[in-house]
């Protein structure tokens, strides 16, 4: 086994086809199944971006259902991070004229793909919980798994023949229609399928083996992702490997959003203007998939609520399909139980949340940005699209870095979960649109109180991201899309 002519020693490849038939074991062969397939709408990805989701049904339709301009978006729910980039693919589509179909290979729960998938996340969820709580766990195990374990060779090997069981879904796709894969399963599971459109978009910043989809063209938002990818340094310790063909690999820019790109100069001005004075400046908490760091949001929260009674500031919170979070918070904060400071709950009403984000638009100043306002939605499609209409909206994304840092708006980031998140915080933090990384509550508080003392801070950010808008940093999804389609 060889990938991209660096051997593979037969003792790991041996390892892959064990892990390979151990799954096979666990969770069965449907390799001879033919699975049939049927185009479907979705309440919230049809409306914004004209998107259809591929299922399974019990007799074939797709043929007939097939738009005459299609774009496959390949995924996997794992997390939010790996959604949202399909959903900013998706938005990249539809503005330049395709259709996008949305084929999540975590969502069919009677195929042996999903099995895996399924179990894999939740390994990994886990352990993003536990490094949040366990400080020995995070230093000893988590991190060196997320920094360099992902990065070897050797792990790519594992993970491309465990892809091999991924094909079934794929028999009766078109195999030469443009595919965009946001997570490197699906892109290793259509090229053995035979697509020959496959486009690989890369997340974060560290270059790891972990997302290498022999076969597929990658697209990286950053240039140390470019050199990383393009050498394969560090991949095989301190061995100098055989690089990737310049085919095979190309820097397009962050992977962003139409709505957002495009309305870039009309949200900073509104931001600038906050800043100034002209209403609350709107921080936006983000909980992410796995549903860790409540308490160092807590902390943060607790740093601003003084400016959120003087109305100086807005709190928005999302927090993703996990009500127990919001739940927590209202226990840690006695400000949340007793009704001192005003708070609105948005709960499972999708359209009720969608209106609430475009009244914020339309009226930038008014009295609904007061207080605090939590999002939670069971449909996971919302819980995690409800975050990027709040972003045009608001002023301070507060996130972890993993790939909302490289999203335009000014971002306060809080500690990582997992070390290949690192990156994202030190390319933000370059590129002047966020902070560095705090480690600690108190650090991110004493940056809050800085944001609040010196709106100069927020302009300073903003100005930034206008100047990357001219240079073209955030169109990495018009790029990829058409990438894949001239492929």
């Amino acid at each position: 086994m060889q990938i991209y002519n660096n051997q593979i020693s037969n003792a790991t490849y041996k390892k892959a086809l064990h892990t390979q038939k151990k799954f096979l074991r666990r969770f069965g062969d449907d390799r001879s199944t033919q699975y049939h397939l049927t185009l479907a709408d979705n309440d919230v990805l049809s409306p914004a971006f004209n998107c259809k989701v591929i299922k399974t049904a019990p007799e074939s339709t797709l043929a007939t259902q097939l738009p005459s301009k299609p774009v496959i978006i390949g995924n996997i729910r794992m997390g939010f991070g790996h959604y949202r980039i399909s959903m900013a693919m998706a938005s990249a589509a539809k503005s330049l004229g395709y259709t996008p179909l949305w084929l999540d290979l975590n969502s069919f729960p009677e195929t042996t793909c999903t099995k895996i998938i399924s179990h894999q996340n939740k390994l990994y969820s886990t352990g993003s919980r536990l490094s949040q709580k366990d400080p020995i766990f995070n230093k000893i195990l988590w991190e060196p798994i997320n920094y360099e374990g992902f990065k070897k060779l050797s792990y790519n090997a594992g993970d491309q023949i465990t892809a091999q069981l991924m094909t079934p879904l794929f028999s009766e796709l078109p195999k030469d229609t443009p595919f965009i894969a946001t997570h490197v399963w699906p892109s290793q599971a259509a090229i053995h399928a035979g697509m020959t459109k496959v486009v690989n978009a890369v997340p974060d910043n560290w270059p790891m083996a972990l997302h290498l989809s022999q076969g597929a063209l990658h697209t990286v938002q950053t240039y140390n992702a470019y050199w990383g990818y393009r050498t394969l340094t560090g991949f095989d310790g301190k061995k100098i490997l055989n690089p990737m063909d310049s085919s095979d690999i190309s820097f397009t820019g962050h992977f962003i959003d139409h709505e957002l790109v495009s309305n870039i100069e009309k949200d900073c001005k509104a931001r600038i203007e906050r800043a100034k004075g002209s209403g609350p400046v709107r921080f936006l908490f983000t909980i992410g998939g796995a549903g860790a760091q409540g308490e160092f949001f807590a902390q943060i929260i607790k740093t601003l609520l003084p400016y959120v009674k003087q109305n100086k500031a807005a709190i928005f919170i999302n927090c993703g399909d996990y009500q127990n979070v919001w739940t927590k918070l209202c226990k840690s904060i006695p400000e949340l139980a007793n009704g001192s400071v005003p708070k609105k709950e948005h709960f499972d009403n999708w359209q009720e949340e969608s209106d609430f984000a475009g009244t914020l638009l339309q009226n930038p100043n008014n009295e609904q940005t007061c207080g605090i306002h939590a999002f939670c939605n069971k449909d996971i499609f919302a819980a995690v699209y409800i975050t990027n209409l709040l972003i045009r909206a608001c002023d301070i994304l507060i996130t972890k870095p993993s790939e909302l840092a490289f999203y335009p708006i000014p971002k306060l980031f809080i500690k990582r979960i997992g070390g290949h998140e690192m990156w994202g915080a030190i390319h933000s933090a370059e590129l002047g649109d966020g902070t560095q990384e705090c480690k600690t509550p108190e650090q991110a508080g004493a940056i809050v109180k800085q944001l609040m003392e010196n709106p100069e801070l927020i302009e300073m950010m903003c100005n930034s991201i206008l100047q990357q808008k001219s240079i073209g940093t955030y169109n990495g999804a018009y790029k990829t899309v058409e990438l894949a389609v001239r492929r």
